[in-house]
Protein backbone atom coordinates (compact mmCIF):
# COMPACT_ATOMS: atom_id res chain seq x y z
CA UNK A 1 0.00 0.00 0.00
CA UNK A 2 1.46 3.70 -0.73
CA UNK A 3 0.71 6.10 2.26
CA UNK A 4 1.31 9.80 1.77
CA UNK A 5 0.95 13.48 3.04
CA UNK A 6 -1.62 15.56 1.56
CA UNK A 7 -1.76 19.51 2.88
CA UNK A 8 -5.56 18.60 1.09
CA UNK A 9 -9.05 19.73 3.04
CA UNK A 10 -11.14 16.29 3.55
CA UNK A 11 -13.68 17.90 1.14
CA UNK A 12 -10.80 18.63 -2.14
CA UNK A 13 -9.80 14.54 -1.00
CA UNK A 14 -10.30 13.03 -4.63
CA UNK A 15 -10.36 9.33 -3.28
CA UNK A 16 -13.02 6.04 -3.53
CA UNK A 17 -13.19 6.73 0.79
CA UNK A 18 -12.46 9.57 2.97
CA UNK A 19 -12.52 8.61 7.01
CA UNK A 20 -12.52 11.21 9.75
CA UNK A 21 -13.09 10.78 13.17
CA UNK A 22 -15.84 11.96 15.52
CA UNK A 23 -15.45 12.94 19.25
CA UNK A 24 -18.78 13.24 19.84
CA UNK A 25 -22.43 13.77 18.53
CA UNK A 26 -22.55 17.46 19.21
CA UNK A 27 -19.46 18.54 16.56
CA UNK A 28 -19.90 22.19 16.72
CA UNK A 29 -16.30 22.98 17.61
CA UNK A 30 -14.56 20.69 15.33
CA UNK A 31 -13.82 22.60 12.19
CA UNK A 32 -13.06 20.25 10.11
CA UNK A 33 -16.65 18.22 10.93
CA UNK A 34 -18.20 21.74 10.42
CA UNK A 35 -16.46 22.03 7.10
CA UNK A 36 -17.56 19.14 5.52
CA UNK A 37 -21.21 19.23 7.15
CA UNK A 38 -21.18 22.43 5.37
CA UNK A 39 -20.41 20.84 2.16
CA UNK A 40 -22.79 18.38 2.20
CA UNK A 41 -25.47 20.68 2.88
CA UNK A 42 -25.54 20.07 6.45
CA UNK A 43 -27.09 16.48 6.59
CA UNK A 44 -24.60 14.99 9.57
CA UNK A 45 -26.98 15.40 12.39
CA UNK A 46 -29.46 13.95 9.96
CA UNK A 47 -27.63 11.11 9.57
CA UNK A 48 -26.23 10.52 13.41
CA UNK A 49 -29.98 10.55 14.25
CA UNK A 50 -31.05 8.22 11.49
CA UNK A 51 -28.64 5.93 11.78
CA UNK A 52 -28.03 5.86 15.74
CA UNK A 53 -24.66 7.33 15.02
CA UNK A 54 -23.52 7.97 18.73
CA UNK A 55 -19.57 8.36 17.86
CA UNK A 56 -18.80 6.00 20.34
CA UNK A 57 -15.47 4.20 19.73
CA UNK A 58 -15.06 2.17 16.51
CA UNK A 59 -19.08 2.96 15.99
CA UNK A 60 -18.68 4.13 12.04
CA UNK A 61 -21.39 5.33 9.80
CA UNK A 62 -20.33 4.64 5.68
CA UNK A 63 -22.57 6.77 3.69
CA UNK A 64 -22.43 8.10 0.06
CA UNK A 65 -20.70 11.39 -0.83
CA UNK A 66 -23.41 12.13 -3.97
CA UNK A 67 -20.81 14.35 -5.30
CA UNK A 68 -21.22 16.85 -2.88
CA UNK A 69 -17.64 16.41 -2.36
CA UNK A 70 -14.76 14.62 -4.61
CA UNK A 71 -14.51 11.92 -2.35
CA UNK A 72 -16.97 9.05 -3.08
CA UNK A 73 -17.51 7.65 0.18
CA UNK A 74 -17.58 9.25 3.90
CA UNK A 75 -16.76 6.98 6.54
CA UNK A 76 -17.37 8.55 10.36
CA UNK A 77 -15.80 7.02 12.83
CA UNK A 78 -16.62 7.01 16.90
CA UNK A 79 -13.40 8.13 18.58
CA UNK A 80 -15.03 8.54 22.05
CA UNK A 81 -14.28 11.52 23.92
CA UNK A 82 -11.76 9.89 26.36
CA UNK A 83 -9.35 8.33 23.85
CA UNK A 84 -5.89 9.47 23.09
CA UNK A 85 -4.85 11.30 19.95
CA UNK A 86 -2.94 8.42 19.73
CA UNK A 87 -5.16 5.78 19.97
CA UNK A 88 -7.70 7.65 17.97
CA UNK A 89 -5.40 7.51 15.00
CA UNK A 90 -5.28 3.16 15.72
CA UNK A 91 -8.78 3.84 15.70
CA UNK A 92 -9.25 5.50 12.47
CA UNK A 93 -6.74 3.89 10.34
CA UNK A 94 -8.05 0.31 11.14
CA UNK A 95 -11.38 1.12 10.26
CA UNK A 96 -10.71 3.11 7.51
CA UNK A 97 -9.33 -0.30 6.03
CA UNK A 98 -11.82 -2.79 7.06
CA UNK A 99 -14.49 -0.18 6.09
CA UNK A 100 -12.50 0.09 2.52
CA UNK A 101 -13.15 -4.09 0.97
CA UNK A 102 -14.00 -2.57 -2.23
CA UNK A 103 -12.26 0.57 -2.15
CA UNK A 104 -8.50 1.33 -3.76
CA UNK A 105 -8.19 4.84 -2.13
CA UNK A 106 -8.37 6.27 0.90
CA UNK A 107 -7.84 9.44 2.62
CA UNK A 108 -7.70 9.97 6.70
CA UNK A 109 -8.19 12.84 9.14
CA UNK A 110 -6.38 12.69 11.85
CA UNK A 111 -7.33 14.55 15.05
CA UNK A 112 -3.73 14.85 15.83
CA UNK A 113 -1.13 15.31 13.03
CA UNK A 114 2.51 13.78 14.60
CA UNK A 115 5.27 11.37 14.02
CA UNK A 116 3.21 9.33 16.95
CA UNK A 117 -0.53 9.75 15.65
CA UNK A 118 0.61 8.69 11.88
CA UNK A 119 2.75 5.78 12.88
CA UNK A 120 0.00 4.25 14.66
CA UNK A 121 -2.05 5.02 12.07
CA UNK A 122 0.27 3.51 9.42
CA UNK A 123 0.26 0.36 11.60
CA UNK A 124 -3.18 0.12 11.65
CA UNK A 125 -4.41 0.58 8.11
CA UNK A 126 -1.64 -1.99 7.11
CA UNK A 127 -2.74 -3.98 8.95
CA UNK A 128 -6.09 -3.83 8.84
CA UNK A 129 -6.30 -4.28 4.93
CA UNK A 130 -4.67 -7.76 5.85
CA UNK A 131 -6.14 -10.52 4.38
CA UNK A 132 -4.91 -14.08 3.61
CA UNK A 133 -5.52 -15.15 0.19
CA UNK A 134 -3.19 -17.56 -0.99
CA UNK A 135 -5.02 -20.77 -1.43
CA UNK A 136 -8.20 -18.46 -2.55
CA UNK A 137 -9.09 -19.17 -6.65
CA UNK A 138 -11.08 -17.54 -9.30
CA UNK A 139 -14.33 -15.88 -8.17
CA UNK A 140 -13.39 -16.50 -4.12
CA UNK A 141 -10.06 -14.64 -4.08
CA UNK A 142 -11.15 -11.13 -1.94
CA UNK A 143 -11.52 -8.39 -4.62
CA UNK A 144 -10.97 -4.67 -4.12
CA UNK A 145 -8.73 -3.41 -1.21
CA UNK A 146 -6.84 -0.74 -0.86
CA UNK A 147 -3.64 0.40 -2.62
CA UNK A 148 -3.22 4.17 -1.30
CA UNK A 149 -4.39 6.22 1.21
CA UNK A 150 -3.11 10.12 2.30
CA UNK A 151 -2.83 12.01 5.62
CA UNK A 152 -4.92 14.74 5.19
CA UNK A 153 -4.52 18.40 6.66
CA UNK A 154 -0.58 17.33 6.96
CA UNK A 155 2.80 18.90 6.01
CA UNK A 156 3.81 16.47 2.54
CA UNK A 157 7.11 18.25 3.37
CA UNK A 158 7.51 17.34 7.02
CA UNK A 159 10.54 14.92 7.42
CA UNK A 160 9.74 13.71 10.52
CA UNK A 161 5.92 12.39 9.25
CA UNK A 162 8.01 10.81 6.33
CA UNK A 163 9.70 8.95 8.58
CA UNK A 164 6.78 8.12 10.72
CA UNK A 165 5.04 6.63 7.45
CA UNK A 166 8.13 4.38 6.85
CA UNK A 167 8.66 3.19 10.44
CA UNK A 168 4.78 2.39 10.27
CA UNK A 169 5.26 0.60 7.26
CA UNK A 170 8.21 -1.45 7.90
CA UNK A 171 6.63 -2.42 11.32
CA UNK A 172 3.04 -3.37 9.59
CA UNK A 173 4.55 -5.13 7.05
CA UNK A 174 6.45 -7.71 9.13
CA UNK A 175 3.98 -8.22 11.15
CA UNK A 176 2.15 -9.46 8.34
CA UNK A 177 5.07 -11.42 7.14
CA UNK A 178 4.58 -13.04 10.42
CA UNK A 179 0.90 -13.55 9.56
CA UNK A 180 1.55 -14.88 6.90
CA UNK A 181 3.66 -17.52 7.76
CA UNK A 182 1.54 -18.93 10.74
CA UNK A 183 -1.71 -18.91 8.43
CA UNK A 184 0.60 -20.98 6.12
CA UNK A 185 -0.70 -24.56 6.05
CA UNK A 186 1.72 -27.31 7.16
CA UNK A 187 1.59 -29.07 4.20
CA UNK A 188 3.87 -26.44 2.46
CA UNK A 189 5.16 -24.40 5.18
CA UNK A 190 7.70 -26.83 7.32
CA UNK A 191 11.28 -26.21 9.29
CA UNK A 192 12.66 -26.97 5.14
CA UNK A 193 10.19 -24.25 3.40
CA UNK A 194 10.56 -21.73 6.83
CA UNK A 195 13.84 -22.22 6.20
CA UNK A 196 14.22 -21.08 2.90
CA UNK A 197 11.88 -18.86 3.33
CA UNK A 198 13.73 -16.88 6.38
CA UNK A 199 16.96 -17.04 4.33
CA UNK A 200 15.29 -15.71 1.19
CA UNK A 201 13.93 -12.74 3.30
CA UNK A 202 17.10 -12.32 5.28
CA UNK A 203 19.57 -11.91 2.56
CA UNK A 204 17.31 -9.63 0.63
CA UNK A 205 18.25 -6.93 3.56
CA UNK A 206 21.76 -8.06 3.47
CA UNK A 207 21.75 -9.85 6.72
CA UNK A 208 23.91 -12.97 7.78
CA UNK A 209 21.62 -16.29 7.36
CA UNK A 210 23.63 -19.64 8.60
CA UNK A 211 20.89 -22.77 8.42
CA UNK A 212 21.75 -25.51 9.91
CA UNK A 213 20.37 -29.42 8.16
CA UNK A 214 20.15 -32.68 10.60
CA UNK A 215 23.50 -33.59 10.14
CA UNK A 216 24.94 -29.90 11.59
CA UNK A 217 22.39 -30.26 13.88
CA UNK A 218 23.32 -33.38 15.29
CA UNK A 219 26.93 -32.77 15.26
CA UNK A 220 26.45 -29.35 17.91
CA UNK A 221 24.79 -31.33 20.31
CA UNK A 222 21.45 -30.38 20.46
CA UNK A 223 19.82 -33.95 21.22
CA UNK A 224 16.57 -32.39 22.55
CA UNK A 225 15.57 -30.77 19.94
CA UNK A 226 16.22 -33.97 17.71
CA UNK A 227 14.54 -35.87 20.02
CA UNK A 228 11.48 -33.96 19.47
CA UNK A 229 11.83 -34.35 15.63
CA UNK A 230 12.92 -38.06 15.45
CA UNK A 231 8.79 -39.08 14.84
CA UNK A 232 8.51 -36.63 11.75
CA UNK A 233 9.65 -37.32 8.08
CA UNK A 234 10.98 -33.81 7.70
CA UNK A 235 14.20 -32.69 8.63
CA UNK A 236 14.53 -29.90 11.08
CA UNK A 237 15.92 -26.74 10.66
CA UNK A 238 18.43 -24.54 12.88
CA UNK A 239 17.85 -20.39 11.60
CA UNK A 240 20.35 -17.98 12.88
CA UNK A 241 20.10 -14.36 11.01
CA UNK A 242 21.89 -11.89 12.52
CA UNK A 243 21.53 -7.62 11.70
CA UNK A 244 24.80 -6.01 12.56
CA UNK A 245 24.55 -2.13 12.72
CA UNK A 246 27.80 -0.30 12.55
CA UNK A 247 27.45 1.56 15.34
CA UNK A 248 25.72 -0.37 18.68
CA UNK A 249 26.27 -0.67 22.16
CA UNK A 250 23.66 -3.38 23.05
CA UNK A 251 23.36 -7.40 21.22
CA UNK A 252 19.67 -8.59 22.05
CA UNK A 253 19.00 -12.38 20.94
CA UNK A 254 15.41 -13.70 20.57
CA UNK A 255 14.89 -17.11 20.14
CA UNK A 256 11.60 -18.53 18.59
CA UNK A 257 9.95 -22.01 18.86
CA UNK A 258 9.49 -23.29 15.23
CA UNK A 259 7.00 -25.90 15.52
CA UNK A 260 5.91 -26.31 12.13
CA UNK A 261 3.25 -28.68 12.98
CA UNK A 262 2.33 -30.44 16.66
CA UNK A 263 0.59 -33.59 16.74
CA UNK A 264 1.68 -34.24 19.99
CA UNK A 265 3.86 -37.27 19.52
CA UNK A 266 3.30 -40.01 21.03
CA UNK A 267 0.57 -38.11 23.76
CA UNK A 268 -1.14 -37.55 20.42
CA UNK A 269 -3.43 -34.50 21.08
CA UNK A 270 -7.10 -34.95 20.63
CA UNK A 271 -8.19 -33.93 16.89
CA UNK A 272 -10.28 -31.01 17.56
CA UNK A 273 -6.81 -29.61 19.66
CA UNK A 274 -4.85 -30.70 16.68
CA UNK A 275 -6.22 -28.69 13.82
CA UNK A 276 -4.99 -25.22 14.15
CA UNK A 277 -1.44 -26.36 15.45
CA UNK A 278 -0.14 -25.02 12.57
CA UNK A 279 0.10 -22.10 14.47
CA UNK A 280 2.56 -23.76 16.77
CA UNK A 281 5.21 -22.13 14.77
CA UNK A 282 3.92 -18.51 15.56
CA UNK A 283 7.28 -17.50 17.78
CA UNK A 284 9.94 -18.34 14.76
CA UNK A 285 7.48 -16.85 12.24
CA UNK A 286 7.68 -12.78 15.27
CA UNK A 287 11.41 -13.86 15.49
CA UNK A 288 11.75 -13.47 12.00
CA UNK A 289 9.45 -10.80 11.94
CA UNK A 290 11.31 -8.63 14.43
CA UNK A 291 14.35 -8.82 12.98
CA UNK A 292 13.54 -8.07 9.21
CA UNK A 293 11.41 -5.07 10.63
CA UNK A 294 14.75 -4.06 12.67
CA UNK A 295 17.00 -4.04 9.90
CA UNK A 296 14.23 -1.88 7.52
CA UNK A 297 14.46 0.58 10.41
CA UNK A 298 18.09 0.32 11.13
CA UNK A 299 18.07 0.34 14.44
CA UNK A 300 21.18 1.27 16.27
CA UNK A 301 21.20 -2.25 17.83
CA UNK A 302 22.42 -5.46 17.37
CA UNK A 303 19.96 -8.14 16.74
CA UNK A 304 20.61 -12.02 16.40
CA UNK A 305 17.00 -14.19 15.35
CA UNK A 306 17.39 -17.46 16.52
CA UNK A 307 15.36 -20.94 15.31
CA UNK A 308 14.37 -24.25 15.94
CA UNK A 309 12.45 -25.68 13.42
CA UNK A 310 10.72 -29.25 13.49
CA UNK A 311 7.59 -31.01 13.37
CA UNK A 312 6.20 -33.45 16.53
CA UNK A 313 5.04 -35.91 15.08
CA UNK A 314 4.63 -39.82 15.84
CA UNK A 315 6.73 -41.61 13.32
CA UNK A 316 7.95 -45.06 14.12
CA UNK A 317 11.56 -43.56 15.67
CA UNK A 318 9.11 -40.88 17.86
CA UNK A 319 10.29 -39.86 21.34
CA UNK A 320 8.82 -41.87 24.33
CA UNK A 321 7.63 -40.58 27.89
CA UNK A 322 10.51 -42.09 30.06
CA UNK A 323 13.57 -41.43 27.61
CA UNK A 324 16.51 -39.69 28.73
CA UNK A 325 18.42 -37.04 26.47
CA UNK A 326 21.21 -35.47 27.24
CA UNK A 327 21.17 -31.69 26.32
CA UNK A 328 23.60 -29.12 24.60
CA UNK A 329 24.12 -27.73 28.03
CA UNK A 330 25.11 -31.28 29.41
CA UNK A 331 22.34 -31.48 31.36
CA UNK A 332 20.32 -34.59 31.26
CA UNK A 333 16.36 -34.46 30.97
CA UNK A 334 13.92 -37.38 31.56
CA UNK A 335 10.83 -36.72 28.91
CA UNK A 336 7.17 -37.28 30.76
CA UNK A 337 4.74 -35.81 28.11
CA UNK A 338 5.92 -35.93 24.19
CA UNK A 339 3.06 -32.94 23.60
CA UNK A 340 5.46 -30.41 25.78
CA UNK A 341 7.88 -30.24 22.44
CA UNK A 342 8.22 -26.93 22.43
CA UNK A 343 10.66 -25.98 25.79
CA UNK A 344 12.76 -28.76 24.43
CA UNK A 345 14.10 -27.09 20.90
CA UNK A 346 13.85 -23.88 23.03
CA UNK A 347 16.47 -25.41 25.33
CA UNK A 348 19.01 -26.55 23.41
CA UNK A 349 18.33 -22.62 21.45
CA UNK A 350 18.63 -21.20 24.41
CA UNK A 351 21.92 -22.76 25.66
CA UNK A 352 23.68 -22.27 22.20
CA UNK A 353 22.62 -18.20 22.04
CA UNK A 354 24.39 -18.26 25.69
CA UNK A 355 26.94 -20.05 24.67
CA UNK A 356 27.61 -18.71 21.08
CA UNK A 357 26.03 -15.07 20.71
CA UNK A 358 26.32 -14.22 24.27
CA UNK A 359 23.32 -11.63 24.14
CA UNK A 360 23.25 -8.41 26.60
CA UNK A 361 19.59 -9.47 26.88
CA UNK A 362 17.98 -12.38 25.38
CA UNK A 363 14.19 -12.75 24.75
CA UNK A 364 11.98 -15.84 23.60
CA UNK A 365 8.53 -16.03 22.01
CA UNK A 366 7.12 -19.48 22.18
CA UNK A 367 3.21 -21.03 22.14
CA UNK A 368 4.71 -22.80 24.89
CA UNK A 369 1.54 -23.79 27.04
CA UNK A 370 -2.45 -24.05 27.14
CA UNK A 371 -1.51 -23.05 30.84
CA UNK A 372 -0.85 -19.69 30.03
CA UNK A 373 -4.23 -19.21 28.55
CA UNK A 374 -6.42 -20.82 31.07
CA UNK A 375 -4.58 -18.13 33.51
CA UNK A 376 -4.49 -15.15 30.76
CA UNK A 377 -6.94 -15.94 28.38
CA UNK A 378 -6.25 -15.66 24.85
CA UNK A 379 -5.29 -12.26 23.93
CA UNK A 380 -2.58 -11.83 26.66
CA UNK A 381 0.69 -12.76 26.65
CA UNK A 382 2.74 -13.91 29.98
CA UNK A 383 5.95 -12.39 30.47
CA UNK A 384 8.59 -14.03 32.80
CA UNK A 385 11.88 -12.42 33.72
CA UNK A 386 13.64 -11.60 36.82
CA UNK A 387 14.95 -8.09 35.61
CA UNK A 388 11.87 -5.89 37.21
CA UNK A 389 13.81 -2.97 34.64
CA UNK A 390 13.44 -4.93 31.65
CA UNK A 391 9.87 -6.05 32.46
CA UNK A 392 8.66 -2.54 32.70
CA UNK A 393 10.46 -1.48 29.60
CA UNK A 394 8.98 -4.51 27.77
CA UNK A 395 5.59 -3.46 29.40
CA UNK A 396 5.98 0.20 28.10
CA UNK A 397 6.96 -0.90 24.79
CA UNK A 398 4.08 -3.30 24.79
CA UNK A 399 1.37 0.10 25.44
CA UNK A 400 2.92 1.61 22.51
CA UNK A 401 2.82 -1.71 19.95
CA UNK A 402 -0.60 -1.70 20.91
CA UNK A 403 -0.16 -5.59 22.44
CA UNK A 404 -1.12 -7.23 25.89
CA UNK A 405 1.56 -8.64 28.57
CA UNK A 406 0.87 -9.55 31.84
CA UNK A 407 4.21 -10.62 34.40
CA UNK A 408 4.12 -13.79 35.81
CA UNK A 409 6.37 -14.87 38.82
CA UNK A 410 9.16 -17.28 38.60
CA UNK A 411 8.17 -19.46 41.78
CA UNK A 412 11.11 -20.66 43.27
CA UNK A 413 8.60 -22.76 45.38
CA UNK A 414 7.45 -24.85 42.24
CA UNK A 415 10.91 -25.64 41.04
CA UNK A 416 10.69 -29.26 43.15
CA UNK A 417 8.09 -30.30 40.52
CA UNK A 418 10.99 -30.58 37.97
CA UNK A 419 12.98 -33.10 39.96
CA UNK A 420 13.58 -36.44 38.22
CA UNK A 421 14.69 -39.61 39.94
CA UNK A 422 16.96 -40.61 36.99
CA UNK A 423 18.14 -37.65 35.48
CA UNK A 424 19.19 -34.32 36.06
CA UNK A 425 15.90 -32.84 35.32
CA UNK A 426 12.38 -33.49 34.20
CA UNK A 427 10.81 -31.44 31.12
CA UNK A 428 7.26 -31.48 32.91
CA UNK A 429 5.72 -30.61 35.82
CA UNK A 430 2.97 -31.15 38.01
CA UNK A 431 -1.20 -30.58 37.14
CA UNK A 432 -0.80 -26.59 38.42
CA UNK A 433 1.10 -23.74 37.21
CA UNK A 434 2.00 -25.90 34.15
CA UNK A 435 3.15 -22.39 32.35
CA UNK A 436 5.60 -20.82 35.53
CA UNK A 437 7.02 -24.61 35.46
CA UNK A 438 7.38 -24.64 31.65
CA UNK A 439 9.42 -21.00 32.20
CA UNK A 440 11.52 -22.67 35.28
CA UNK A 441 12.47 -25.35 32.74
CA UNK A 442 13.66 -23.45 30.20
CA UNK A 443 15.34 -20.88 32.91
CA UNK A 444 17.92 -24.48 33.33
CA UNK A 445 19.55 -23.45 29.80
CA UNK A 446 20.10 -19.58 29.99
CA UNK A 447 23.16 -19.55 32.34
CA UNK A 448 23.71 -16.12 33.82
CA UNK A 449 21.93 -14.46 30.71
CA UNK A 450 19.99 -11.27 31.35
CA UNK A 451 16.68 -13.30 29.84
CA UNK A 452 13.24 -13.05 29.29
CA UNK A 453 10.71 -15.46 28.19
CA UNK A 454 7.20 -14.88 26.04
CA UNK A 455 4.54 -17.37 26.53
CA UNK A 456 2.17 -16.32 23.57
CA UNK A 457 0.43 -19.14 23.31
CA UNK A 458 -3.11 -17.28 23.59
CA UNK A 459 -2.75 -14.18 21.54
CA UNK A 460 -0.37 -15.56 18.80
CA UNK A 461 -3.64 -17.21 16.87
CA UNK A 462 -7.10 -16.01 16.90
CA UNK A 463 -10.32 -18.17 16.38
CA UNK A 464 -12.04 -15.50 14.93
CA UNK A 465 -11.55 -11.44 14.70
CA UNK A 466 -10.52 -10.20 18.27
CA UNK A 467 -10.14 -6.16 18.56
CA UNK A 468 -7.35 -4.91 15.52
CA UNK A 469 -5.69 -8.34 14.63
CA UNK A 470 -7.38 -10.79 12.73
CA UNK A 471 -8.81 -14.32 12.17
CA UNK A 472 -5.78 -16.79 12.14
CA UNK A 473 -2.27 -15.37 12.47
CA UNK A 474 -1.83 -12.13 14.67
CA UNK A 475 1.70 -11.87 14.65
CA UNK A 476 1.90 -10.86 17.47
CA UNK A 477 5.48 -9.86 19.23
CA UNK A 478 6.79 -8.24 16.54
CA UNK A 479 5.82 -4.93 17.07
CA UNK A 480 6.27 -4.86 20.95
CA UNK A 481 9.93 -6.75 20.35
CA UNK A 482 10.65 -3.33 17.56
CA UNK A 483 9.50 -0.85 20.57
CA UNK A 484 11.49 -2.34 22.99
CA UNK A 485 14.24 -2.36 20.73
CA UNK A 486 14.05 1.36 19.54
CA UNK A 487 13.67 2.04 23.26
CA UNK A 488 17.46 0.75 23.46
CA UNK A 489 18.63 2.66 20.50
CA UNK A 490 17.18 5.95 22.29
CA UNK A 491 19.69 4.61 25.05
CA UNK A 492 22.39 4.19 22.11
CA UNK A 493 21.88 7.83 20.73
CA UNK A 494 22.44 9.07 24.48
CA UNK A 495 25.35 7.43 25.60
CA UNK A 496 26.54 8.55 22.54
CA UNK A 497 25.73 12.16 23.63
CA UNK A 498 23.55 12.44 20.53
CA UNK A 499 20.67 14.60 21.69
CA UNK A 500 19.44 15.54 18.43
CA UNK A 501 19.55 11.61 17.29
CA UNK A 502 17.12 10.72 20.59
CA UNK A 503 14.76 13.11 20.52
CA UNK A 504 13.80 12.39 16.90
CA UNK A 505 13.28 8.92 17.56
CA UNK A 506 11.34 9.92 20.94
Amino acid sequence: MRITLSTDAPKAAAVDILAIGVRRKKFDKDEELLALDKALGGVLDEWFKDEGFAAKPNQVLKVPARGRVKAKWILLVGLGTKNSDMEAARILGYQAAKASSRQKSAAIVLPEVSPATVRVATETLIGGAYRYAEYKTGTRKPKGGLARCAFLCADAKSTGLKKAIQAGTAVAESVNIARDLVNAPPNDLNPVTLAEFAKTEAEKLNLEVDVWDKKKIEAAGMNLFLAVNRGSAVEPRFIHIAYKPKKSHTKVAFVGKGLTFDAGGLCLKPGKSMVDMKCDMAGSAATLGLVLAAARLELPVEVHAIIGSTENMLGAAAYRPGDVFTSLAGKTVEIINTDAEGRLVLADCLAWTVENIKPDIMVDHATLTGACMVALGPHRAALYTHDSDLAQTYENASELADERFWRMPLDKGLRKQLDSFIADVKHTGGSYGGSITAALFLEEFVGTTNWMHLDIAGPAFNDGPAGRTPKGGTGFGVATAVRFLEYLALDTASDDGDESAATAEA
